[in-house]
């Protein structure tokens, strides 16, 4: 070795071209082998395979500098210089230099073939350079190797015969590469590229501190941090132009030691980058080491780097590349980078599968939980590997490791501690405070920030269990909290309920405290009452378990929306209507209902309850007057009126003077204690169930089911003497004036049939005004009752049937010899009695037909018939039939209800043939009276007689007119004319105007 070959080159190519020339194939292997490289794995590593040369010579923090100097590419670095043992891995294809650091695993110095072919390096203790053109003179001199160079078109390898050159680097660096560039290569894009890759290489080999590419300088600082601190912004991180720190700027800083972690920044001409790292390093077991190689060493590291934003807020990564510890071509999917040291295959292109990779893997995933502890709490899980499909073999493996170490350590926040995730719950919605308030309960709970959305995908990913809000009932039920805890619960859920609309339902069971003490489940049918203190007091000391009154301290509006009631006492009072219901069987069997019966006074007082409002409060078990327990409903107040009317043995009794005195009657009288008659409402009545006295009997005669009852109930407790008063009682209150004049009501049908006015029925009575019905029915006595409610309870007012026992009653009446009732008043009754048959109001077949009948004589006969045609009279006698009235159409439902005959069936006879037939239009005086009554005259004509002859089986009859087989006969007198005209033209009732008009037409104005 001389000075002018420091690193003996010459042996080393004497030794080459020995091996070349002694096996030629050895020569083309060589060759092949170095094309394999710089043309496949190295082919675009070029500044990679630089820095990472530069970063295996780094003393402390080394400093690449990459140039382009008349077209020659330049990289310079500081650390040791180039010794002879690096000259020689240099000149070889397969063993290494490096004694550490992180390219322990292979060569990569081929890459520089890509742009050049005569690489040059020179360092401060000498120089050395390869050539293709001076490795193609010295293999021109061998025959042999020629033959193969000329074969391969000139080809050879570049990197395996060494020159010595007298270059010196630039000052301050040990060693420069020189690669004078081909034609084939542009300078300008390749440091372009080069720039492209600066931050990586920072971030991926410690040993650099500082790369330069031209004028543009990228610089990496380092300050380490402690896992779980809060990451606060460091000064000067926000403003990329800032100065950095002299404690970062200082290239001689120390580096984080294995197995701390670091926050790095890396600045650049375009900005700041900062990165949360992690690194560990250690050493594989010799039995995996003696896998890998004699010239392998057992060293290994690994680095994890997340970015981070300017506040330190991590940036996962969505896809990237495993570093080895440069780029490989292996992808991942994970949240963060990983930098490690892992064997490659020889393409540089992947890593090597085998137990080194599986060990130094094994132990970057058991790292990676301290990574995610570098970060602040409510950003951690945006470290966790997402699901989806691996994007690499390696991906896939790595993934499922970092899951499981992930759910074993502790790092998820959790009430000021950390939990795993294999031990942790989390909250499935988001409410503030909410997991907070529940830890105690619930210790495995996370803290409720997990509970965001942005946390859920993470989460299910590390199988962490989420509650759900009708789980979260189930576990809190049982669990004994003052009220206030509960009411601070329903605060935190507030929000939930009013933008969930499915909460509601999972909050049914929700506990609910009430005022008495117990826990309900749930607050549906609980009442938040926010009323008098002295009416929580009672509340909260009465033993009723009917109560359902939320405990004031723990009440709250979101209780309203999940069920309850608001707070007003009348809520509260019907929530005690089965206990109310009950009361009675409770104290006949010895059960205290003294405070129910004080809350239930209360509440009636409090919410202004009026008698009627809430029947079933009637059920509530009250005092009476000899101490007994009646129903308040069968009470009356000392003193009431009704006392008055009421028979001696009736159930109503007497309520204790005690209560009496204490409650107003206003109150008593809401309970249903009786001051006068007590009334039954049903707005939707289903049937007969009212407890009313022939409720029966009045439903069924009503054409229609009653739609409503509103009835004044014990009517037929009232004794026969007393009616008057008791009429007079039920007219001075306004609701039983209303149920008395309730048309078709139970009051007033009760009453018509069972009330009794001077010894008899109301509905035997008629109204003094009632004229019409003067001989059938007898007036009414005076006794002092409003004329209103006599009408009301079925004094008769007018003819009216509306039964088939009115019809029975009324023919009783005209049957009566001893009543004396004029002939107008019989037709009409007749009338209304065919009619009330027509309008299908009674049925004949329901009708007991009379023992006798009223007839057009006046007199009472057991046989006659039922006029239906008006010319009969002049063959019958009026003592022989009875009439309907003029309406002739109503004789024969007449006939059907009384069974009687028609008087055309028992009248057979014809006229004597002695008329002469004459055309109405040719009777004068007809004409005239048509005209006159603003009528057309009729077309055909009357049969006029000079003396009409009815021939009869029993004789003939001297008739004014007659009607047979459809043609009326008729006399030459005004009279016969008019009734025959006047049945002809259908307009009997105005028979008397057209004979007025026959006779004389000057009639019409008078």
């Amino acid at each position: 070795m001389s000075g002018l070959d420091p690193f003996d080159t010459a042996a080393l190519r004497a030794a080459v071209l020995s091996a070349w020339t002694a096996s030629p194939t050895r020569f083309r292997e060589d060759a092949n082998a170095e094309e394999d490289l710089y043309l496949g794995g190295y082919r675009d590593r070029l500044l990679v395979e630089l820095a990472q040369n530069a970063a295996d010579a780094a003393e402390g923090s080394g400093i690449l500098r990459v140039s382009l100097v008349d077209n020659e590419l330049r990289a310079a670095n500081t650390g040791r210089p180039l010794d002879a043992a690096g000259v020689a891995a240099l000149a070889s294809l397969r063993a290494s230099a490096k004694a550490g650091g992180v390219g322990q695993f292979g060569v990569g110095f081929a890459a520089v073939l890509a742009v050049t072919d005569a690489p040059r390096v020179v360092s401060v203790d000498g120089g050395v350079a390869f050539s293709a053109d001076d490795t193609r003179a010295a293999v021109g001199e061998v025959a042999t190797l020629a033959a193969r160079v000329a074969e391969r078109a000139g080809r050879v390898p570049v990197l395996r015969l060494v020159w010595p050159v007298d270059e010196t680097p630039p000052s301050g660096f040990a060693t420069e590469v020189r690669l004078p560039l081909r034609a084939d290569v542009d300078g300008a894009a390749l440091l372009a590229g080069f720039a492209e890759q600066a931050v990586d290489l920072l971030l991926a080999l410690p040993g650099l501190h500082r790369i330069e590419i031209d004028d543009a300088v990228w610089e990496r600082a380092e300050e380490p941090i402690a896992e779980a601190a809060a990451l606060e912004e460091p000064a000067g991180w926000e403003q990329a132009d800032e100065p950095i720190p002299a404690s970062l700027d200082d290239p001689t800083s120390a580096i984080t030691q294995p197995g701390e972690g670091a926050r790095v920044e890396i600045r650049g001409p375009e900005g700041v980058s900062a990165w949360l790292v992690y690194r560990v390093e250690g050493a594989l077991g010799q039995d995996i080491a003696d896998t890998l190689g004699v010239e392998a060493r057992p060293h290994w590291t690994a680095c994890w780097a997340v970015p981070v934003d300017t506040k330190g807020i991590p940036r996962p990564q969505a896809v990237d590349v495993l570093h080895a510890p440069t780029p490989t071509d292996d992808r991942l999917s994970l949240p963060a980078r990983l930098v490690a040291t892992l064997p490659i295959e020889p393409t540089r292109r992947r890593v090597r599968p085998g137990a080194a990779a599986d060990a130094v893997l094994a132990e970057a995933a058991k790292a990676y939980p301290s990574l995610v502890r570098l970060v602040a709490d409510e950003w951690r899980t945006s470290l966790v590997p997402q699901a989806g499909f691996p994007l690499s073999e390696v991906d896939d493996r790595l993934r499922d490791m970092l899951l499981a170490e992930l759910r074993q350590a502790e790092w998820l926040p959790a009430k000021g501690k950390h939990r795993s995730p294999a031990r942790s719950k989390v909250l499935d919605v988001e409410a503030e405070g909410l997991a907070e308030l529940l830890s105690d309960v619930l210790p495995d709970l996370l803290d409720g920030s997990l509970s965001a959305q942005r946390h859920t995908a993470s989460l299910a990913a590390l199988d962490v269990p989420r509650i759900r809000l009708a789980e979260l009932v189930e576990l809190i039920t049982g669990i004994t909290r003052p009220p206030t805890w509960w009411r601070k619960l329903y605060a935190a859920l507030a929000p939930i309920v009013d933008t969930d609309p499915g909460a509601r339902a999972e909050l049914g069971g929700l506990p609910v405290p009430l005022a008495d003490g117990r826990t309900l489940p749930g607050p549906r049918g609980t009442v938040l009452l926010d009323g008098a203190a002295d009416l929580l007091d009672l509340l909260a000391h009465t033993e009723v378990g009917a109560l359902r009154v939320v405990h004031a301290d723990a009440a709250h509006p979101v209780l309203e929306k999940l069920g309850a009631h608001v707070g007003v006492p009348i809520d509260v009072l019907d929530g005690l209507q089965e206990t109310v219901e009950s009361s009675l069987d409770d104290a006949e069997s010895g059960v205290d209902t003294s405070g129910l019966v004080s809350v239930v006074l209360r509440l009636v007082r409090d919410s202004g309850v009026r008698a009627g409002d809430k029947p079933w409060l009637g059920a509530l078990a009250l005092p009476d007057s000899v101490g007994d327990w009646r129903r308040a409903d069968e009470l009356a107040l000392p003193g009431s009126p009704l006392l008055d009317v009421l028979d001696e043995d009736s159930p109503v009794g007497v309520l204790s003077a005690d209560l009496a005195a204490e409650w107003a009657e206003s109150v008593l009288i809401a309970l249903g204690v009786l001051d006068a008659f007590a009334l039954v409402v049903d707005e939707n009545p289903t049937g007969p169930d009212h407890d009313l006295a022939d409720e029966a009997d009045w439903w069924d005669a009503s054409p229609d089911p009653p739609s409503r009852v509103i009835a004044v109930r014990d009517l037929d407790l009232v004794t026969e003497d007393a009616w008057p008063r008791a009429l007079a009682l039920l007219a001075s209150e306004p609701d039983t004036w209303r149920a008395l004049h309730e048309a078709g009501g139970y009051t007033g049908w009760w009453i018509s049939r069972h009330a009794v006015i001077g010894g008899s029925a109301p509905g035997e009575w008629r109204m003094p005004e009632a004229r019409e019905l003067a001989g059938l029915y007898d007036e009414v006595p005076d006794i002092g009752v409003d004329p209103r409610v006599l009408a009301a309870i079925g004094v008769r007012t007018e003819l009216t049937i509306e039964n088939a026992d009115d019809a029975e009653e009324l023919l009783g009446r005209l049957g009566d010899l001893d009543r004396a009732v004029n002939p107008g008043t019989v037709l009409r009754a007749h009338a209304a009695l065919a009619e009330a048959v027509v309008d299908e109001v009674i049925e004949p077949a329901d009708v007991r037909p009379p023992a006798g009948v009223r007839t057009l004589a006046g007199t009472v006969k057991d046989e006659c018939s039922v006029l239906d045609a008006p010319w009969l009279l002049a063959v019958v006698g009026e003592d022989s039939v009875i009439s309907a009235g003029p309406d002739f159409a109503l004789a024969e439902a007449l006939a059907d209800l009384l069974d009687l005959p028609l008087a055309s069936e028992e009248v057979a006879g014809e006229p004597a043939p002695a008329g002469e037939f004459v055309p109405w239009a040719d009777l004068g005086a007809v004409a005239a009276a048509c005209d006159l009554l603003g009528v057309d005259v009729p077309e055909g004509g009357a049969m006029v007689h000079d003396k009409l002859v009815i021939q009869c089986a029993d004789g003939d009859h001297p008739a004014p007119w007659w009607v047979h087989d459809g043609i009326a006969h008729c006399e030459d007198t005004p009279q016969a004319l008019a009734r025959a005209l006047a049945w002809t033209t259908d307009r009997w009732l105005d028979r008397h105007t057209l004979a007025e008009l026959i006779e004389d037409p000057a009639n019409h104005l008078i």
